[in-house]
């Protein structure tokens, strides 16, 4: 099975798990009150730091450098905010993560790690389009 399909199954089942303990714990209006305010915190978090990535974006290029870790801070955020609107405690949890800047830095150099080693082993292609839809 793969790891996608495996991580599609998993999650949601850890996460309906997760949600029906808490509601044993503190009841269902307060778990979902509590699954709302994570969903707009998050919303709210994410655009916020999102708008700042664009901004440093900009900066980057009007300066003529390219935005390499701009960028893939940008691709964290919005990780993050589809992890944060996803109703969930596990998910919540790692979409706050990965809005700490500190965190995102890990994230960085482990996918900088990842690519390197995909690089070395030759398993990556690139295709280059020249042109329109035919071409």
């Amino acid at each position: 099975m793969g790891k996608l399909l495996l991580l599609f199954i998993l999650v949601p089942i850890v996460e309906l798990i997760l949600l029906i303990k808490l509601g044993g714990l503190i009841g269902l209006w307060p778990t979902i009150g509590l699954i709302v305010a994570t969903g707009a915190t998050g919303a709210s978090l994410a655009r916020w730091q999102g708008l700042s990535v664009l901004r440093q974006i900009q900066l980057e290029l009007a300066s003529g450098s390219l935005p390499g870790g701009a960028l893939v801070d940008g691709i964290i955020i919005l990780l993050a905010a589809a992890l944060l609107v996803t109703p969930g405690l596990l998910t919540d949890a790692v979409g706050f993560l990965c809005l700490v800047p500190g965190f995102r830095g890990v994230m960085k150099r482990m996918l900088k790690r990842a690519f390197a080693a995909t690089l070395a082993a030759g398993s990556t292609r690139f295709f280059i389009r020249i042109g329109g839809r035919g071409g």
